[in-house]
C-alpha cells in the first residue's frame, strides 16, 4: 500500500500550528491562559542567558504578546500549577503530567547513584542526608544556604561544591522540588510540600507512562520518527518508542506517511489519519514577523528545523569570537512558516541594540518586510524593559536575493 505524502508546506504548517507559531492567538498570557500554552506546548526549557530575554519568557512571550514574567512566576510559585525539571535540559512543565516524572526520577536517581560509586566519592550519602534534613528543618533552601567550609573541584557537575551536588540528586530524583526562584537562584523544598498531593501521590505503570508521553509526544509534533517522538519528553528509551510504534501501527492509531522535506527529500514517519486530515484544512499562516528564542520549541530538534525548514542553526555562545559566523547569541526570525533570517540584537543600558540581521537566501527584505521587523523589534522592548530600540550602521546585510 502506497504511504500518504504530506508536502512541505503543509508539513510545516502542521507542526507550527501544534507549537502555537501559525495563526495570530490571542490571550492574557497569565494565570489559565498561560497554563494552557505550557500544556499545548508540552514544557518550556528554562535558560539562564539574559542577553534580551531570558528563553523561557521569550518562548512565551512570542505566543502572547501580553505576556510577562511575573506571570510564570506566579505558576510556579504560587498556583502550583507547573513545575521545573528535566526534558532534554532544565524545563517548565504542566503539573498534571508529575506523575509521569516519576520514571525520570528512577532512572535519574540511580544513574547517579552509578556515578557517584564509581568516582568513589566519600560521605556522599551522609551530605545527602545532611542537606535533605536541614531543608526539613528550614525549608526553602538555596545552594548558598548549605555546605559552608566544604572542598569543591575545578569544573563539571560533579565538581560542585559537595551540598550543591546534593541539592541537584535529590532534586533530579524527586526528593526535592523548586518552590521559587529570586533573580534566577533556585530555592528547593520537599516535594511533599511543594507538589501538590492530588498530581503526587498518583502512580502510574511503566506502559501507561510510555503510551502517554508517545502520544503527547506525537500531538506536539504533528509526525516524526520514533526516536524523533522519544526525543520530545525525554522519558522513554529508543527502544521503548520503537516498540510502541510498531504496536500503535498494527492497532491502527497510527500510520506511516512519507513527509517532504524542504530539500525535496522524503522522511518516513509516524502521524495519525486525523492530523493528515488537519494539515489540508489548516488555515494560511499569520504574515506577523517573530523573534524566537534559540531554545524555542519549534527549533530544539537542530536537525528536524533544518530538515523541515531548510534553516541551519547553532547558538554560538561557545564559540571564540573570532570564528564566529553571526554572534553570540543569534536570535532566529521567523514569517509565516518561513524562517527568514538571524538577529543579533542585546540589551545595552536602556535599548535594544541591534548589530545585525542577515537575511537567508533567497529572502528580499523590502520595505514591508523590514517595517514588520521593526515592528516586532518594538513590541519585544516591553517584554524587555526596555526604552527603545537602536542600530548599527550597516544593521541590515544586503544579499541581494530575489524573494
Amino acid at each position: 500500500m502506497e504511504r500518504p505524502l504530506l508536502q512541505n508546506q503543509l508539513a510545516r504548517c502542521l507542526f507550527l500550528d501544534r507549537h502555537l507559531l501559525l495563526r495570530q492567538e490571542s490571550g492574557s498570557g497569565s494565570g489559565d491562559d498561560l497554563d494552557s500554552v505550557l500544556e499545548r506546548l508540552g514544557f518550556v526549557q528554562v535558560d539562564s542567558v539574559n542577553t534580551l530575554a531570558r528563553a523561557h519568557d521569550l518562548i512565551l512571550w512570542s505566543r502572547r504578546g501580553q505576556y510577562r514574567p511575573k506571570a510564570l512566576e506566579q505558576l510556579v510559585a504560587k498556583r502550583r500549577s507547573v513545575f521545573e525539571h528535566w526534558t532534554h535540559d532544565a524545563a517548565i512543565i504542566p503539573m498534571k503530567f508529575y506523575p509521569m516524572w516519576r520514571l525520570k526520577f528512577e532512572r535519574d536517581e540511580a544513574r547517579m547513584r552509578s556515578r557517584w560509586s564509581a568516582d568513589r566519592r566519600a560521605g556522599w550519602e551522609a551530605e545527602i542526608r545532611q542537606v535533605l534534613q536541614h531543608i526539613t528543618d528550614n525549608g526553602p533552601t538555596s545552594s548558598l544556604d548549605v555546605g559552608e567550609g566544604g572542598k569543591t573541584g575545578s569544573s563539571g557537575w560533579w565538581d560542585w561544591h559537595p551540598s550543591k551536588t546534593a541539592l541537584e540528586f535529590l532534586w533530579r530524583s524527586g526528593q526535592l522540588a523548586i518552590c521559587h526562584r529570586k533573580g534566577f537562584r533556585k530555592f528547593y523544598d520537599l516535594a511533599v510540600r511543594v507538589i501538590p498531593s492530588e498530581y503526587r501521590d498518583i502512580r502510574q505503570e511503566r506502559h501507561e507512562i510510555v503510551d502517554w508521553a508517545m502520544s503527547e509526544a506525537l500531538q506536539r509534533l504533528g509526525f516524526g520518527t520514533s526516536g524523533e517522538l522519544a526525543a520530545f519528553f525525554e522519558l522513554v528509551t529508543r527502544r521503548d518508542a520503537k516498540e510502541w510504534c510498531m504496536r500503535a501501527l498494527e492497532a491502527g492509531q497510527i500510520v506511516e506517511a512519507d513527509i517532504e522535506m524542504a530539500d525535496g527529500s522524503r522522511r518516513r514517519s509516524f502521524v495519525t489519519e486525523a492530523a493528515l486530515n488537519e494539515a489540508a484544512s489548516l488555515p494560511e499562516p499569520s504574515s506577523r514577523i517573530r523573534l524566537l528564542s534559540p531554545f524555542d520549541p519549534a527549533l530544539r530538534d537542530r536537525a528536524r528545523a533544518e530538515r523541515l525548514f531548510g534553516f541551519h542553526y547553532r547558538i554560538e555562545i561557545f564559540v571564540p569570537e573570532a570564528k564566529r559566523r553571526y554572534g553570540y547569541y543569534v536570535f532566529p526570525v521567523m514569517q509565516g512558516d518561513r524562517l527568514i533570517g538571524r538577529l543579533d540584537a542585546k540589551r545595552v543600558g536602556t535599548a535594544i541594540s541591534v548589530r545585525a540581521f542577515w537575511p537567508e537566501p533567497g529572502v528580499r527584505m523590502g520595505k514591508a518586510r523590514t517595517a514588520a521587523l521593526l515592528s516586532e523589534l518594538e513590541r519585544v522592548k516591553y517584554l524587555a524593559e526596555l526604552e527603545e530600540v537602536v542600530f548599527a550602521d550597516d544593521w541590515l546585510i544586503r544579499t541581494g536575493f530575489d524573494d
